[in-house]
């Protein structure tokens, strides 16, 4: 029998423990957070590279138009703060007074300072927290402070979160308003497993959950300050005994993968069909991201190729030494390249089926790809605009120099590039398709069946009775 939840107090009302997550890049915009918060939750605001709008409604394109890398990394910084006030200010309009709405931002996304600071200063009683993950975000308590709004830290452990707490969050801990616990080995989109986990072997989240409460208690902070459960929660029956359980304190649940299947959803049409035929197992846990975090992504023909390009990999010395004491002769120009006899002959293979140019990594390693495969990383690399702190496909940092002083890595893909592709109606099997590990239950719960496609206040209403 399903307990069902009681509403909890935030930013001064009573909303529904039900908070929208995040998800970058036009995934998530004002017309499903207002939505969401209309039907009484926690509405959230994409604010990583959010669309603005010109005088008809239309989405205005996101051209960078400048010369240079830090120039067009301005531009994206206005068309950042731009979108994301705009969004702010319609989904607050959406929601008419109820529930709340948050903005989430990555800390790893280039200037993510810079881009919260004038967003809040431009959305004053609007926004209600801030969620932030991807990173060690320290900053956060006192940007949100300083602009007296609430701060949700996104964690993946109970150590990640003293650390946060004891460097910086304990001087601002009154805004504090709950700590999102995003499960590594479930949550869609970027995850923070440590060196020390295994991406394979995944926990149960109970034991981590209550460790990270434990961590709470001992810097004071109230079992009535939510930790919000986030990565493959589907139905709330499934997390009976978290709900009113003293040993975990208050709960919150926080849904990203099923809001993307609703009307409001601003995901094209091609997209929400595509969810509705994902199998268990279609989510790839992997590491191509060019943040260097793992991610959960389809795995899809673009995520195969991804695979596929770096099993094309092989070692490589600039001298003859140990093994390496055979020249390669295809697929790199220049004599220095020194490679074992088995890497020759699949070198040699891999030419003969059309992957004739080698791309050096920064790891010493050639990766064998097609003509038109090396045109388009090249031209993808040259179009950086840093989108990224630190990116590990073009090289890019978000400091003095720019250059995060490694050689640009072709096993990885422009981040920004692909997924403004598939939100804004590219195709869906050759772009990167984040989605949590859940995401089958879209084809095996029968309230999507016939290919129901609900409203925001339908799915609300449907969490809330246990399914």
């Amino acid at each position: 029998m399903f307990k069902g939840l009681s509403p909890i107090l935030y930013n001064g009302r009573e909303v529904w423990p039900l908070i929208e997550g995040g998800k970058g890049v036009a995934a998530t915009n004002h017309a499903s957070a207002g939505a969401w918060a209309a039907a009484g939750g926690v509405g959230t605001v994409s604010a990583v590279n959010a669309d603005s709008y010109d005088a008809e409604g239309k989405i205005i394109p996101q051209i960078y138009r400048a010369l240079t890398r830090r120039e067009r990394h301005e531009e994206l910084i206005e068309y950042a703060i731009e979108g994301a006030v705009q969004q702010v200010k319609r989904a607050w309009d959406i929601a008419g007074g109820k529930g709340a709405i948050n903005i989430n931002v990555l800390w790893e996304m280039g200037g993510a300072q810079r881009v919260l600071e004038g967003v809040l200063a431009r959305t004053k009683g609007l926004v209600a927290g801030v969620t932030c993950g991807a990173g060690m975000p320290y900053k956060l308590s006192e940007i949100a402070a300083h602009h007296q709004v609430s701060y949700l830290p996104i964690v993946s452990s109970g150590r990640a979160f003293r650390a946060l707490w004891k460097r910086a969050y304990s001087k601002a801990s009154e805004w504090l308003s709950a700590v999102v616990y995003e499960d590594p080995w479930l949550a869609g989109g970027h995850n923070g497993l440590s060196n020390a986990e295994d991406p394979l072997q995944p926990q149960d989240p109970y034991p981590r959950v209550k460790a990270l409460r434990d961590t709470m208690r001992e810097g004071g902070i109230s079992d009535e300050v939510p930790i919000v459960m986030a990565g493959g929660v589907w139905y709330l029956r499934d997390w009976n005994d978290w709900i009113d359980n003293p040993e975990l304190g208050k709960i919150a649940f926080q849904f990203g993968t099923r809001p993307l299947l609703t009307q409001e959803s601003p995901i094209p049409e091609e997209w929400k069909q595509r969810l509705m035929t994902i199998e268990e197992g279609d989510v790839l846990l992997h590491r191509f991201s060019p943040t260097g975090f793992y991610s959960s992504a389809v795995r899809n023909p673009f995520l195969r190729a991804l695979e596929a390009r770096s099993e094309r990999q092989i070692a490589f010395s600039t001298q003859e030494a140990g093994d390496h004491v055979f020249q390669l002769d295809v697929g790199v120009k220049g004599k220095n390249f020194w490679v074992t006899k088995g890497d020759l002959l699949r070198a040699r293979e891999w030419f003969g089926a059309g992957f004739t140019m080698a791309l050096k990594t920064p790891d010493n390693t050639l990766v064998f790809v097609t003509p038109e495969e090396a045109k388009e990383i090249r031209k993808d690399q040259a179009d950086c605009m840093g989108c990224l702190s630190q990116c590990l496909f073009s090289s890019w940092a978000d400091s003095e120099t720019n250059s995060t002083g490694r050689l640009a890595d072709p096993r990885s893909f422009c981040i920004q590039k692909t997924l403004q592709e598939i939100a804004h109606g590219g195709d869906v099997e050759q772009n990167l398709m984040f989605a949590g590990h859940a995401a089958y239950n879209f084809k095996r719960d029968p309230f999507y069946s016939n290919g129901f496609v609900p409203t925001v206040k339908q799915l609300v209403d449907r969490i809330l009775t246990g399914d």
